[in-house]
């Protein structure tokens, strides 16, 4: 059959450069390993290898703009077009939509391994053959994923080329198979509203960069045990490390950063497994830094720095597995469907542990043994402390997050007595902490916590203190062995100084939990004790101080965790007479009537009006003016101090979305967002008349319609009409819609609207119910059906709005911290580019 109006060169281009890139990508991973049985330069298997990866790399780049091509142009015969874009969608959010689905991340994560191994071919040298040999493999993997073809039965991969008629999910819609079905097509699905924001279009490029950079280090590690230098990859993977972890960790404080400033549920970080799922591989990376570190300055830990570096990469396919297997999806509010990749994401997981675990127990009895132990007083006995905290805090998340994973499989039950122990030591916990976890459930049976972000932070609350310590004393030892005195003269001012402004700010701030106060004196221990290292030890040579940098942005971040979240205030507050029901308690929201001046804390709020985005792709959003007050103690007039504008984004086919609106101050955040507004006369949001839009409802006798404040019932149509009552002429004729209207006190109203034909004219008689402030109209019936269209009219309520307002105070400097802790890893970074040693 053929289909006028599709355009099937691209879909035969997208599918010749998949199947390009997969090829080329696999004769590129042979040929490099080929290579290393011979010298790199002249060798002909390398040069093959390396001429093999640019055609990948070419197939890659045509892949992405063919994709692209077929979503700017709108050809909504190809379903990913059609699922993720829109004619309205501005071009800004072109690029959200490519990598909105499975298949478009999955090429974004390929793109950047591209780039990363270009980077390694240039300035590689001996390294070229095994580190990027480990890439191809990986991107052999990753466009398998883009096949979508069928291996003896079995799927291997999805399409992103796939018509929308031959999409399992559309194939049986009428339409589709219909020979002009794009007609029939007037838009596209279009983009999650939730997923409308600029963030969408940074955020994971970013975090896709941090999760390819996993795989540098990661392919040193194994190119060290293909080769035989099991100790020389690590020299060359130590600016890789800090280069991933500051990227990946910039990934995972961006999405934070969206999570605070567009969702509305007020606060940066919800535990969500999909959130977990990018944190837990950072902090191995962490772990897995440090120890190169440790292994370059003192040649230990060999073995330590494989497994963290290994582990990190696994975690990151483990991640892969969680959110794209769809086994999240009754826990997670944002992770992908099932695409029936599940299989292949296991073989794809599974290939790496086998490889990495066949290659170290391979060369187990190669490998350098550490025959001195760490002195208690050398720097690198704490750094190394420190790297197994975190992965103790990554086992913790890990473990919690996979929970729907293990009820997959059939862990159901844990045995009474491992239960009996972990519940007891949870009770532990919740007595030392004051808190109510619980994670066995009765009879064992292992399910997911019920506050998770209670559960959460009650794990890693100790965990963050450990490390704030660590990251205070460590850089005061010197590696291999530290004079005692010297170390605690050094370490003393900072410890001093931390009690004292912990004390000050903890009764300022009126903390009266224990940990919250050992977490308040971690956090300025942290920074105080690391400004002064740089103070008094580094001399200020910004040069030398990346990690310090660092390490005080960490504090930072706790800090501002810490009093952002405990000293929050809900402070919209509903003090009119009216109850606005469980959905919206009085203790956290407020009603506002447009026009009205309410207090709020410290503040007059009003709500001035609502009105549309001006421009085309602007105009589903609805903006809220909000305007804040403060009475003038000299005037005692209301100054109007700002506005804010929290918007709805209106979208009938995935819901609407509240956006929130912030005011900015140093010290504090107040953070407003809409909880519910009426959207029933949005098509004209500005109209000056009493009366809202008419709707016309075709109706049967018996027939009952609801409306906002009555039900409407047609009992009957009135064929007698009296019409010298109507002052009708006698040649007209007349009939009246019998109408009982029910309000919401079960009063019953009747209104015969009358319906008029004189001569070859057509006309209504309307009926005006003012206590109901409903208008009624009969202008026509269908003979056909005997069906009445009624016309009805209501009368716009006063326009209100609910609306909640927190205040977060002293937010910045997590913000602060989070920038602190990027400039000290470039820092690292510049130091050991150009140092090399």
């Amino acid at each position: 059959m053929n289909y006028p109006g599709e355009h099937p060169i691209f879909g035969q281009l997208g599918h010749l450069f998949v199947a390009l890139a997969f090829a080329a990508a696999l004769l590129s991973c042979i040929c490099y390993f080929a290579s290393l049985k011979g010298e790199l330069i002249g060798n002909s298997w390398a040069r093959i290898g390396r001429i093999a990866f640019g055609i990948h790399s070419f197939a890659v780049a045509g892949i992405v703009a063919t994709m692209f091509y077929v979503i700017y142009n709108h050809y909504f015969e190809y379903y990913y077009a059609w699922y993720h874009s829109s004619y309205t969608l501005p071009f800004r959010y072109m690029f959200a939509c490519f990598w909105e689905g499975q298949e478009g991340s999955f090429l974004l994560w390929a793109v950047w391994h591209v780039v990363l191994s270009w980077i390694i071919i240039w300035k590689g040298g001996e390294w070229e053959a095994p580190v990027v040999g480990v890439i191809a493999t990986v991107q052999v993997f990753l466009s398998s994923m883009l096949l979508g073809v069928y291996v003896f039965g079995y799927k291997l991969g999805s399409d992103p080329f796939i018509y929308l008629r031959n999409n399992p999910e559309m194939q049986n819609l009428p339409f589709i198979k219909m020979a002009d079905y794009l007609t029939k097509i007037k838009d596209g699905r279009g983009l999650n509203p939730l997923l409308q924001n600029y963030w969408m279009v940074i955020h994971p490029p970013t975090l896709f960069l941090g999760f390819a950079s996993t795989v540098v280090p990661f392919a040193f590690a194994l190119g060290g045990l293909i080769k035989g230098k099991y100790t020389e990859w690590v020299k060359p993977a130590i600016p890789w490390a800090f280069f991933g972890v500051m990227i990946l960790g910039t990934g995972v404080l961006m999405g934070a950063a969206w999570a605070y400033e567009a969702l509305s549920f007020g606060g940066f970080w919800a535990w969500d497994p999909v959130e977990n799922a990018s944190l837990v591989p950072w902090l191995t990376f962490v772990g897995a830094a440090h120890l190169m570190l440790i292994f370059k300055h003192r040649q230990h830990s060999i073995v330590s720095t494989y497994i963290f570096t290994i582990v990190t990469f696994l975690l990151v396919l483990y991640s892969t597995f969680l959110t794209r297997s769809g086994i999240l999806g009754s826990t997670s509010v944002h992770a992908f469907t099932d695409l029936g990749m599940s299989g292949q994401l296991i073989v794809y997981m599974a290939f790496y542990v086998l490889l990495s675990a066949y290659l170290l127990i391979k060369n187990r009895k190669k490998l350098p043994k550490t025959e001195v132990e760490e002195e208690i007083s050398s720097r690198e006995f704490w750094m190394f402390i420190g790297t197994l905290v975190l992965m103790i805090s990554a086992m913790q998340i890990t473990f919690t997050t996979s929970i729907p994973v293990f009820d997959k499989l059939g862990f159901y039950h844990i045995t009474n007595g491992l239960g009996s122990v972990v519940n007891l030591f949870v009770g532990i916990i919740n007595r030392l902490f004051g808190a109510d976890i619980h994670l066995i459930a009765k009879r064992h049976n292992l399910s997911p916590p019920d506050d998770p972000k209670a559960h959460y932070n009650l794990w890693q609350l100790p965990i963050a203190v450990i490390l704030g310590v660590l990251t205070a004393i460590s850089q005061f030892f010197k590696y291999k062995t530290t004079d005692e005195k010297e170390w605690m003269k050094k370490i003393s001012l900072s410890l001093l100084l931390s009690v004292l402004l912990s004390a000050f700010i903890s009764w300022q701030l009126e903390f009266n939990r224990v940990n919250y106060f050992i977490l308040l004196f971690t956090s300025i221990f942290t920074v105080i004790a690391n400004f002064d290292f740089m103070v008094r030890v580094l001399k200020l040579k910004v040069g030398l101080s990346g990690a310090s940098i660092a390490h005080i942005g960490f504090g930072m971040i706790l800090l501002g965790i810490l009093i952002s979240n405990s000293k929050s205030t809900i402070i919209s507050q509903n003090h009119s007479d009216v109850n606005l029901g469980k959905d919206f308690p009085n203790n956290e929201n407020v009603m506002l009537i447009k026009g009205d001046t309410v207090p709020m804390k410290d503040y007059y709020i009003s709500y001035k009006g609502r009105h549309r985005g001006t421009a085309i792709t602007d105009e589903k959003n609805l903006y809220y003016t909000i305007e804040y007050f403060k009475r003038n103690p000299d005037t005692k007039r209301l100054d109007k101090e700002f506005e804010l504008m929290p918007t709805v984004q209106l979208n009938q086919r995935m819901g609407n979305v509240s956006e929130p609106s912030t005011k900015r101050f140093a010290m504090k955040d107040i953070y407003t967002h809409i909880t519910y507004a009426d959207f029933d006369d949005v098509e004209d949001p500005t109209s000056d008349s009493i009366y809202k839009k008419p709707i016309t409802k075709q109706m049967k006798v018996g027939d009952t319609v609801a409306l906002v404040n009555s039900l409407l019932i047609l009992t009957g149509i009135d064929k007698e009409v009296d019409k010298a009552a109507m002052k009708l002429n006698n040649t007209d004729l007349a009939a009246g819609a019998i109408l009982k209207v029910i309000d919401i006190n079960k009063h019953e109203t009747v209104a015969v609207p009358v319906m008029v034909i004189r001569g070859n004219n057509l006309f209504s008689i309307p009926v005006t119910l003012d206590s109901l402030g409903l208008k009624l109209d009969f202008p026509k019936i269908n003979p056909e059906n005997g069906k009445a269209d009624i016309v009805i009219t209501e009368k716009r309520k006063n326009e209100f709005i609910i609306m909640k307002a927190i205040i977060f105070p002293w937010i910045n400097l997590l913000w602060l911290g989070a920038l602190l802790m990027i400039l000290g890893c470039l820092v690292a970074i510049r130091k050991r580019l150009r140092t090399r040693d």
